[in-house]
């Protein structure tokens, strides 16, 4: 069985389409966690009744998803965006995959949005991907549970963790890198300019691979933690 985890934070306006598209998966046999990050608005309230299971965790993606792998029963996990469609056959897509011998891996993405620019971005991440054996959440990460649990899960990070754990998957074994494409919204790029937040993410990645502080990252792309 395959369990979908998917983090949110003042998702109130999209979660309940997000969770719709994944209920013929549910049909199937899959489960969907869903875990707030202290959501001010009715994230929660929204999902429960399209969820197995709403869970609190810490702000933080790598946080929200350790949570949710936490309570997981299946024997895959799949990471999922609040803001990134699946194609219909995901699950057997994975189901297939690790089948075959896989223990993890990831989708290709399409970035939905006018700008010319996105397209070239949504190529360009799967190219760097395959090359790499680097996956991003923006491509619906998927992994064993068993060896999720071995290798300690997402790193507790504020920001890269889909880096961090890729890194560590592919010393064990290359990602399944699967050619249905998710499909993940734009908006990020289309808020602050499609150019710009390509440099940017350009610049936080070179300086993550050489060594910058996660923390020192996060506060450039713009995170800010929760109060306490």
């Amino acid at each position: 069985m395959l369990t979908i985890v998917m983090p949110v934070l003042d998702e109130a306006a999209t979660v309940v389409d997000a969770l719709r598209r994944l209920q013929d998966l549910r049909a199937r046999g899959s489960a969907v966690i869903v875990v707030d990050g202290g959501s001010r608005d009715a994230t929660a309230d929204l999902a429960r009744p399209l969820a197995d299971r709403v869970a609190v965790a810490p702000r933080g993606r790598a946080a929200q998803m350790n949570a949710g792998a936490a309570l997981a029963q299946g024997d895959a996990l799949l990471f999922l965006h609040a803001d990134t469609l699946l194609p219909p056959d995901a699950d057997r897509c994975i189901a297939a995959a690790l089948a075959g011998g896989a223990d993890w891996g990831r989708f290709d993405v399409r970035i939905d949005g006018a700008h010319p620019l996105l397209a070239v971005v949504g190529w360009s991440m799967n190219l760097r991907s395959r090359l790499t054996a680097i996956a991003t959440g923006d491509q619906a990460m998927f992994v064993r549970r068993d060896l999720f649990a071995d290798v300690g899960g997402f790193p507790d990070i504020p920001l890269m963790e889909d880096i961090a754990l890729s890194r560590t998957l592919k010393r064990r074994s290359r990602p399944a890198c699967l050619r249905p494409r998710v499909t993940t919204s734009g908006r990020r790029w289309q808020k602050h300019g499609v150019l710009r937040t390509i440099l940017l993410m350009w610049r936080l990645r070179l300086a993550y691979f050489l060594g910058a502080d996660p923390g020192e990252l996060a506060v450039r792309y713009g995170y800010r933690p929760a109060r306490r």
